[in-house]
């Protein structure tokens, strides 16, 4: 199986700054596209930020400017540099990424369990 695992979490003021992490690791042949995403009290989840596997990147509007992602490739490892935070960017964020597994030839998506980020004003 697959497992990706979150970390960066944490609680801070606005105009502050977190990284996140995400480290994939198990029967991982290759990953394709990875990316952020988030979920508020009483909202959808929505995509912030992904990346291909060639390194192109895309961000929700309301991020551009102030989140950056980035993948290291030889670790099996997606990060997202978050400044500026604003109350608003308040909700747990989770890793995802399109994995094709070593037991398979196609790509299935596997997601991690989460990681709570608190902005206060």
């Amino acid at each position: 199986q697959v497992q990706l695992v979150e970390s960066g979490g944490a609680l801070v003021q606005t105009g502050g700054s977190l990284r996140l992490s995400c480290a994939a690791s198990g029967s991982i042949f290759s990953i394709n596209d990875m990316g952020w995403y988030r979920q508020a009290p009483g909202n959808k989840r929505e995509l912030v930020a992904a990346v291909t596997s060639g390194g192109g990147t895309t961000y929700a509007d309301s991020v551009k400017g102030r989140f950056t992602i980035s993948r290291d490739n030889a670790k099996n490892t997606l990060y997202l540099e978050m400044d500026s935070l604003k109350p608003e960017d308040k909700a747990v964020y989770y890793c995802s990424a399109a994995v094709r597994t070593t037991y398979s030839n196609t790509y299935s998506r596997f997601w991690g369990q989460g990681t709570q980020v608190t902005v206060s004003s």
